[in-house]
């Protein structure tokens, strides 16, 4: 065991990425994003989802998946956003388990015949591509084809795509508004509240085995404004001042103990 871990009295590293769905931890501002996410693929609906780094898209999503009836719906996640046409349906066919043909038209195809498949099924397709702020803008210009089924009179697959804040720039263009006027759910990430970190850090150090308080209110206040409002900083900075403030032998991470850790990041 890490010796700032047996120092506090932590079971386990409280700030790692490896968590179950089950354990995330949502605000209530989050946890209605979350509802909108499930009301809008209920809906059959397809959606723009962005925030800037850090503010929680990842944890919103997992909710998201953890949500849907497994019976009703069929989740496919996608990162890849900087592949060309071809290149990007084969690995959302990959990722579906299809057989993936070589040429572009066959592949798009294969797609569109696995959506109408489900149908028949009464099970909801849904394609969930992340860091869509870098799909190449061939892609931008498709994907809304993607989203046509029985003379656009019938959805038969959602489409969330998710990503920075660019990526409202770059469906408002004039050239992008036949899948812009497609997502009829568009939604933002706010930035984390201070009282949003004091619970979160509250939230990951309980479930480490620790209920008294570890970190004082001055240095809350502090490393919410060092990490922004991003929980991946928080994670960061919290785990570094945990570290710096076992060292010093000390059972509480005091204002002092967050300046000196940034301090010493600038100065390097």
């Amino acid at each position: 065991m890490s010796v700032y871990l047996k120092h506090f009295g932590l079971n386990e590293p409280p700030f790692s990425k490896e968590i179950e769905d089950t354990d995330l931890w949502l605000p209530p501002s989050k946890k209605a994003l979350v509802d909108e996410l499930v009301e809008a693929v209920e809906e059959h609906a397809s959606v723009c989802l962005t925030g800037d780094p850090g503010v929680g898209k990842t944890s919103v999503l997992r909710a998201l998946r953890s949500r849907l009836p497994q019976a009703g719906f069929r989740l496919t996640y996608s990162h890849n956003a900087t592949l060309g046409r071809r290149d990007f349906y084969r690995q959302i066919c990959l990722a579906l388990g299809l057989t993936a043909p070589a040429n572009a038209g066959c592949v798009f195809r294969a797609l569109t015949s696995y959506v109408e498949d489900l149908g028949r099924e009464h099970i909801h397709p849904v394609f969930l591509l992340d860091e869509a702020h870098l799909l190449q803008q061939v892609m931008l210009e498709h994907l809304h084809v993607l989203l046509n089924y029985e003379w656009d009179r019938k959805a038969l697959l959602s489409v969330i795509l998710v990503g920075l804040p660019e990526l409202q720039d770059r469906l408002e263009l004039r050239r992008n508004r036949s899948l812009y006027s497609r997502l009829y759910y568009r939604l933002n990430i706010d930035p984390h509240t201070p009282q949003d970190t004091a619970d979160y850090l509250q939230y990951r150090l309980r479930r480490a085995g620790v209920q008294t308080e570890i970190f004082t209110s001055d240095a809350v206040a502090m490393l919410h404004e060092a990490a922004l409002g991003s929980l991946r900083d928080v994670d960061r900075v919290a785990t570094a001042a945990l570290k710096v403030a076992s060292r010093r032998r000390r059972k509480l991470v005091e204002r002092d103990t967050i300046e000196s850790m940034l301090s010493a990041v600038h100065e390097d």
